[in-house]
């Protein structure tokens, strides 16, 4: 790695933690006229995931910074008028449309790496080509079966060609379908200005650090890297020319970067609260989650159960600018239920009660029941707080 300049800035950790939450979306006034789109192109990236306990992620994002946004726009905003697809980003992300070009470096990167073990008899890739042209947009079950009848993970050969495809860029995500993505040629459904792959790797790095930079505010070599799964050495090569400015951070050991912007007013205004979700982008990096509101966090639903601290899909509370606690819920009829509910101080209570019947009314129930809170002695303020 080459010398770093040395920082004229120096931030607080305070500072450095309310220039976060106003990148993200939960400090000052939400965005309304913007709205879900809005919240897509301001952070960049919203990753989805399969599990759904109160929404799915994707769903979780826009709500936890605009408030109950409903459902069905949440998901048209995303999926209508090609203005989004979806690519490996963090991970299995919804991404702005015009974002495209500069994921060519990744597509570059698939297209010359070995096939795995999924191999396919010639003709086979062709074959769900000229079908999505004749036929598209269509799901893996629709070209003609997404498994074999071997495990889960024993892909039929339309799906393997579909992914592959989808990795290289020739086809592309325009949406989800009962979970289902359902694919179509890139050329159909990337406007023509940006179906191209024009920019060089250089150029791609370089937009991606400059947007997540942006996205967290102020971040180490790792936080920035990480939000678009980037190389380390990836993100050395462009940073001196991405536009964000070396800082160093009270109390965090490795140098940092900020947007400039970020840096040009102290962040103010009203904190929202809320429960994030676990792949929600403000806490999905586990060091920088630590490092800036002292809260260790970790997603348990691959845990197995006796060994689970907090629960399968435990949502940190979010309130005041701080964490303050998290609770694992899930439905029953119309009822929300709080199964586990954790809370790091008696301050929490209110907050907590606010968090759990905003989501409640959200999603459609009308009551919140309380299973088991880790201080017994605050059960009954919890439960008061939510009558």
């Amino acid at each position: 790695m080459t010398s770093l300049p040395r920082p004229a800035i120096e931030l607080s950790a305070d500072e450095a933690r309310r220039i976060a939450l106003r990148a993200q979306g939960f400090l000052g006034a939400p965005d309304r006229r913007s709205g879900v789109r809005g919240v897509l192109r301001h952070l960049g990236a919203v990753q989805l995931d399969t599990i759904s306990v109160l929404a799915r992620s994707h769903e979780l994002i826009p709500y936890a910074r605009l408030g109950a946004v409903g459902r069905d726009t949440v998901e048209a905003a995303y999926w209508t008028e090609t203005h989004a697809f979806e690519y490996w980003s963090h991970a299995a992300c919804i991404l702005p449309v015009e974002e495209w070009p500069h994921f060519a470096f990744r597509r570059r990167a698939y297209r010359s790496r070995p096939h795995w073990h999924h191999d396919l008899p010639d003709g086979a890739y062709d074959q769900v080509i000229k079908q999505l042209r004749a036929e598209g947009p269509l799901t893996a079950t629709e070209l003609g079966g997404a498994k074999n009848k071997g495990e889960w993970w024993d892909w039929s050969e339309s799906k393997i060609a579909v992914e592959r495809a989808l990795m290289y860029g020739e086809v592309v995500c325009t949406e989800r379908r009962s979970w289902k993505r359902v694919y179509d040629l890139a050329e159909r459904a990337i406007p023509d200005a940006l179906l191209h792959d024009d920019l060089s790797d250089a150029e791609c790095l370089r937009r991606l650090v400059r947007l997540a930079g942006e996205a967290l505010g102020v971040g180490t070599r790792a936080d920035i890297a990480d939000y678009h799964r980037l190389k380390g050495e990836q993100f050395d090569a462009v940073v001196a020319e991405s536009g964000l400015v070396p800082v160093t951070v009270q109390g965090w050991e490795k140098p940092a970067w900020a947007d400039p912007k970020a840096l040009e007013t102290t962040p103010r205004g009203r904190h929202r609260t809320t429960l994030l979700s676990p792949f929600d982008s403000l806490i999905w990096e586990r060091a920088r989650t630590e490092r800036i509101f002292g809260f260790t966090h970790r997603l348990e639903a691959y845990v197995p159960k006796p060994k689970r601290i907090h629960g399968y899909f435990a949502m940190p509370l979010l309130a005041g600018g701080r964490l303050l606690g998290r609770v694992d819920p899930a439905r029953e009829g119309t009822t929300l239920v709080a199964r586990q509910v954790a809370l790091d101080t008696p301050k929490a209570v209110t907050p907590m009660a606010q968090a759990l019947l905003e989501a409640a009314s959200w999603v459609g129930c009308d009551s919140v029941r309380v299973e088991r809170v880790n201080r017994p002695e605050l059960t009954a303020d919890l439960v008061r707080a939510l009558n």
